[in-house]
């Protein structure tokens, strides 16, 4: 396993790849930033770290595409392989796999540190001097209702009785230098931790955390149960404890190797207008909505600070990868818990988190003898109808592990040839998610629609079951070896 331990030795990771880019002429944090880390998205090219930002204190600096595809040949997953721990050749199903045994091993809780050994302690800004005003906070998207602090940072909350800390991302705009705004949506999980504050009629302790451990923000980003601790879970997955320190106005902790930590309370109302930003649909939102407040009472960072951010919009960016990488982990890990037979499940990236592919072992029926195909899915919909991670995707396809689903040549094809057009499928009425854009305005209002499961399993050998036409399985296996001995003529 490749521990990394902070952002800084992460870049240095993707520099010894050729996935790091340093920009150093100088660029605007007003737009010109993320438009160049979104065209780096779009061309997969190497990560932006912006060295030269205009008007900002010398050394401060932004990280483009954190976590978005890697540039090196034939690792595409590189950025997320390396933010879990896994070598930068990782596919995709290691990284569902690797997700998955951690979820099952018990939670290595995070080891408290002395200041003074914490990076984001090195300067500490208290009162007045704890202002936004300062930083190089950036504006994503010309449509955006203001410059976002957060994009790829992490909300530490915990619940009043302390039984819970959650670490988790969600977008944040800036209002001034001395106050957010942000979305805090009842179904997740820092708004169920607002909500016990607000019912205790005080404002809710948080710290927001730029950078640190690459780790952080992809377990922040991904749909872990309710009651989890994030900090745990990454002590699983490396099989050490994360090292924290306490903040300095507030009782929580933070990872100690942040690169910023911006402290403070936030508000028992909904009284900012939060908004427009442009979504990981693809599409630039025109909806606002009002959102608590964040009063910032504290900010340390470590010397020369890197503040990453994420240009989300048209796939593949970090939305992509990490949340619907997480969310392929959830569904695995929850149909296997079920006692389905399943080789994998991924949300195919360039679907924009609306779809997932699970795909099942060729012995399936030897498993469950009795049950055709419809009876498969339906049972598949039976679980994952009823969990978080299965109501996030808008239609999931239910295919034979013929099919890589991370192959989007290999997917697309058995999306055509093997999905009916209208029958074998099955709709389940109940909760979507509200920001799908392939669902109505109305359902999306009342965040209430139909998930769809599409049976596309193949009939049982000698049932009409016909053989790829491919290199692999057209040629007697001395035709293909005299091809690939002669390839390079």
């Amino acid at each position: 396993m490749t521990r990394i331990t902070d952002l800084r030795g992460y870049l240095d990771a993707l520099e010894s790849l050729g996935d790091l880019h340093r920009v150093r002429r100088p660029v605007s944090a007003d737009l010109e930033a993320a438009a160049l880390t979104r065209l780096t998205c779009e061309r997969r090219a190497p990560a932006p770290l912006f060295e030269n930002v205009e008007g900002a204190a010398p050394g401060f600096r932004l990280l483009g595409a954190p976590a978005a595809l890697s540039s090196a040949p034939g690792r595409e997953l590189a950025r997320v392989a390396l933010s879990v721990g896994l070598p930068p050749d990782a596919t995709a199903a290691d990284l569902v796999e690797h997700l998955v045994r951690a979820r099952h091993l018990p939670p290595v809780p995070p080891k408290t540190v002395d200041r003074a050994d914490a990076p984001c302690k090195q300067h500490v800004l208290l009162g007045a001097d704890a202002t936004l005003d300062r930083f190089p906070v950036p504006r994503i998207h010309a449509q955006d209702g203001g410059r976002y602090p957060n994009t790829w940072g992490v909300i530490v909350a915990r619940t009043p009785d302390g039984r819970w800390t959650n670490w988790s991302i969600a977008r944040v705009m800036q209002l001034d230098g001395r106050r957010m705004t942000g979305l805090v949506i009842p179904a997740q999980h820092i708004g169920m931790i607002w909500q016990e504050w607000v019912e205790r009629g005080e404002p809710m302790p948080y710290a927001l955390v730029q950078g640190g451990d690459p780790a952080i923000p992809f377990a922040g980003g991904i749909p872990l149960p309710p009651g989890v601790d994030e900090a745990g879970y990454i002590g699983a997955l490396y099989g050490e404890a994360l090292e924290t320190v306490p903040c300095e106005t507030v009782d929580l902790r933070v990872p100690a190797s942040a690169e910023i930590v911006i402290e403070g309370h936030l508000s028992l109302e909904r009284d900012a207008r939060e908004g427009p930003f442009g979504e990981f649909a693809g599409y630039a939102s025109q909806e606002t909505s009002m959102q608590p407040v964040y009063t910032i009472e504290a900010i340390t960072h470590r010397d020369d600070p890197i503040w990453p951010l994420v240009a989300e919009g048209r796939p593949v960016d970090e939305f992509h990868t990490v949340t619907g990488v997480g969310q392929a982990a959830e569904v695995l890990a929850e149909l296997r818990d079920a006692g389905l037979p399943v080789t994998t499940a991924w949300s195919p990236l360039r679907a924009a988190a609306h779809w997932m592919v699970v795909t099942v072992p060729q012995n399936w029926r030897e498993r469950l003898p009795g049950v055709d195909s419809a009876e498969f899915t339906h049972r598949i919909g039976e679980v994952l109808s009823d969990s978080h991670s299965g109501r996030a995707t808008a239609a999931t396809f239910v295919l034979d592990d013929d099919v890589d689903p991370a192959d989007d040549t290999d997917l697309l094809w058995a999306l055509a040839t093997r999905i009916h057009p209208l029958e074998r499928s099955e709709a389940w009425y109940g909760f979507v998610h509200p920001l799908l854009n392939c669902y109505t305005a109305r359902e999306r209002e009342e965040a209430s629609g139909p998930i769809v499961f599409h049976d596309g399993l193949l009939p049982a050998p000698g049932e009409g079951r016909m053989p790829h036409a491919s290199f692999a399985q057209a040629y007697p296996e001395d035709v293909r070896r005299r091809v690939l001995e002669h390839w390079t003529d």
